[in-house]
C-alpha cells in the first residue's frame, strides 16, 4: 500500500557503501531497508525471502554481476524494481543492464535527495536515469541505421553467421582459418557491439537481420 513504508534491499560488494546508504536511507520514515547483500548470488536469495519494493544494484560484484543478478531478481520478484546504482556509465553496461530489467540506471555521484526521488519514483514503476545515461539511451534509440549488424566487421559478421548456425569456437576457428582465441577476441567484440548477453541472443539477431536463413541446409 502506498501508506507502508518502501522496502529497500541493498546489494553492492563494500561495506562502506551498504553501511553510508542504510544510514543515509533510514533517516527517511517512507522508506526502510530490509537488508544488505554483498554479491548478486546472495542478493537474489534475499530478495526471493524478503520481496522488497526496490533493489538498489551494484553492477561489479563478485560471484555474479549486476546485470546477472538483475536477470534474475526480475524473475524470481516481477514486483521487484531494480536501481542500478553504478559508477559505470559506459555503453556496454548500461544497454545490457536496462535489457536485464533494470527500472532506473544511476551514477554513485548522485545526490542524496536525487537518490531517494528516484527510489520513490520506482515504488510507482517509474524510471529515473542520471543525465549522461538518458543521453546515451537516447543517442541509441534516435540513431538511423539500416542494420544493427553495420556495427560489425566483415570478420564479425562471419563469426557471428557461423554461431548462428550452432557452430563451437573451435569449429568457428577451423572453418574461417583463424586461432581459436581470435574467435573469442571476435564473439566479446560482437556481443559488447551489439549490446547482448550471450550467443543464443546472437544467433536469434543474426536470424532477424537474415544474416542467415531461418533454417540453414543441413551439411
Amino acid at each position: 500500500m502506498a501508506d507502508e513504508p518502501i522496502r529497500v534491499l541493498l546489494v553492492d560488494d563494500h561495506a562502506v557503501v551498504r553501511r553510508g546508504l542504510r544510514t543515509f536511507l533510514e533517516t527517511y520514515e517512507d522508506i526502510e531497508v530490509v537488508g544488505e547483500a554483498a554479491s548478486g548470488a546472495e542478493g537474489i536469495a534475499l530478495v526471493q525471502r524478503l520481496l522488497p519494493d526496490v533493489v538498489l544494484m551494484d553492477l561489479v560484484m563478485p560471484e555474479m554481476d549486476g546485470i546477472a543478478a538483475t536477470r534474475a531478481v526480475r524473475a524470481a520478484s516481477p514486483a521487484t524494481q531494480v536501481i542500478v546504482l553504478t559508477s559505470y556509465s559506459e555503453d556496454e553496461r548500461i544497454f545490457p543492464a536496462i535489457k536485464a530489467g533494470a527500472l532506473s540506471y544511476l551514477l554513485k555521484d548522485v545526490g542524496p535527495e536525487e537518490l531517494v526521488r528516484a527510489i520513490r519514483a520506482a515504488r510507482r514503476g517509474e524510471a529515473t536515469l542520471h543525465p549522461a545515461v538518458a543521453t546515451r539511451l537516447m543517442r541509441e534509440l534516435t540513431q538511423t541505421r539500416t542494420s544493427p549488424l553495420d556495427e560489425l566487421t566483415e570478420r564479425e559478421r562471419e563469426v557471428l553467421a557461423c554461431i548462428a548456425r550452432g557452430m563451437s569456437n573451435a569449429e568457428i576457428a577451423r572453418h574461417l582459418v583463424i586461432g581459436e582465441r581470435t574467435v573469442k577476441t571476435h564473439v566479446s567484440n560482437i556481443l559488447s557491439k551489439l549490446h547482448l548477453q550471450d550467443r543464443t541472443q546472437a544467433a536469434l539477431l543474426a536470424v532477424r537481420e537474415r544474416l542467415v536463413p531461418l533454417d540453414p541446409p543441413q551439411s
